[in-house]
């Protein structure tokens, strides 16, 4: 999965055809798999990943991630020349090989929920992302009703917050109860701020302008009217 199977080579790697996408559209999510390779953030990783890409004549690359998958990407590219000279030089390639992979093209998507992006309104992810929180705020909302509790959601998005942003959001105990927050305490303002206007939450927290000191006292007087 991701450059884990660059590094790795053998069956990892292999041709794709209409049968290996087919019944993808209607799915959201990573369907094709995905992994963090630390192999990749190495020389070493880097040099074993494009022999394997030299061996197999590919020169062409389609790389769809985040912030991590497209600057390891950069990097791959920056670096392909340096590489083809070490592995020329050490004997893991031929010179003929060199030769024909001279040059990659490597084309990158922006497959990301966090919609920290910029050239895009939107990118591959986020809007599936925010459809599948409305799906889990929706079906929590009898069980907040009927028991008149605010729940926590813990949603991603990284260092950006189209789907994280407002850090958290309660709902009226009279409606139903949601509290959103971000997984990571310092920067979204996106993705939850997004996710509680669309379900009509009560108070959201946006960590890049810090509440009252006497936002608890807002809040409870808040939940009671």
């Amino acid at each position: 999965q991701g450059y884990q199977g660059l590094v790795d080579g053998g069956d990892h790697i292999r041709e794709a055809t209409w049968e290996s996408v087919s019944m993808m559209l209607q799915l959201g999510g990573t369907v094709i798999g995905s992994a963090r390779c630390q192999d990749f953030r190495t020389r070493e990783g880097r040099l074993r990943a494009a022999r394997n890409l030299v061996k197999r004549g590919i020169t062409n690359l389609c790389v769809i991630g985040g912030d991590g998958s497209l600057t390891g990407a950069d990097t791959f590219r920056a670096e392909w020349g340096g590489l083809l000279a070490e592995l020329l030089k050490t004997g893991g390639i031929t010179a003929e090989e060199a030769q024909r992979s001279s040059h990659l093209n490597i084309v990158g998507m922006v497959g990301s929920i966090d919609n920290d992006f910029c050239g895009t309104d939107m990118t591959i992810g986020t809007d599936s992302a925010l459809h599948r929180i409305m799906e889990i705020v929706d079906a929590i909302t009898t069980t907040a009703q009927s028991h008149q509790r605010t729940f926590v959601l813990e949603v991603m998005g990284r260092h950006c917050g189209y789907v994280l942003a407002p850090r958290r959001g309660s709902c009226h105990p009279k409606n139903w109860g949601k509290w959103l927050k971000s997984r990571f305490w310092p920067h979204f303002r996106y993705l939850a701020l997004i996710t509680a206007l669309a379900c009509g939450a009560d108070w959201v927290f946006i960590p890049e302008s810090p509440p009252e000191d006497d936002w608890e006292e807002h809040l409870c007087r808040r939940l009671t009217e």
